[in-house]
């Protein structure tokens, strides 16, 4: 009998525990995974985003991707590419480095640029952005291609990023 009450509250105990493990952990992962126009907040080295929407292929533009890291104290290194189903007469990816600003609960710009090709199937660009540190940073990308105007068009996105 002694040995089945020793049992019981060790089972009782076990249990206790793997909720507070539980409780403590869905906490943690509450505060780290705010999501914000789309991008969740982290504390990650680097996020990659990718044209999802099968909807956003078209007969010219294939895919686009962006990606944001790390590169220093108070720098991001960010890239994005595009890349259409063959040779196209235009290409254009515009790129986008957003802050985001926690008193507004919404993310600002702090950096763009556009990269254009002629007769391409694929293009790239990657910068270095000096950024003030202690805030989240994501990057954001427009990705065209096609032979004529009106020109096939989407877009990619990080998550968020702490940068020091």
């Amino acid at each position: 009998m002694k040995k089945h009450i020793l049992s019981i509250i060790g089972s009782m105990a076990f249990c206790c525990v793997l909720t507070t493990t539980s409780i403590i952990q869905a906490n943690a992962s509450e505060t780290k995974s705010k999501k914000v126009d789309g991008s969740y907040l982290t504390t990650e080295d680097s996020s990659t985003g990718y044209t999802t929407n099968s909807k956003s292929r078209g007969i010219y533009l294939m895919t686009g991707d962006c990606t944001i890291s790390k590169a220093g104290r108070g720098r991001v290194y960010a890239y994005a590419s595009t890349t259409a189903n063959w040779e196209v007469n235009y290409m254009a990816t515009l790129v986008f480095v957003d802050q985001y600003l926690e008193d507004i609960d919404e993310w600002g710009q702090v950096a763009s640029w556009v990269e254009e090709v002629e007769n391409d199937i694929y293009m790239s660009t990657a910068k270095t952005v000096y950024v003030e540190g202690g805030y989240y940073y994501r990057v954001r990308a427009h990705h065209i291609a096609g032979d004529a105007y009106p020109y096939e068009e989407t877009a990619s996105f990080t998550n968020g990023i702490l940068v020091n």
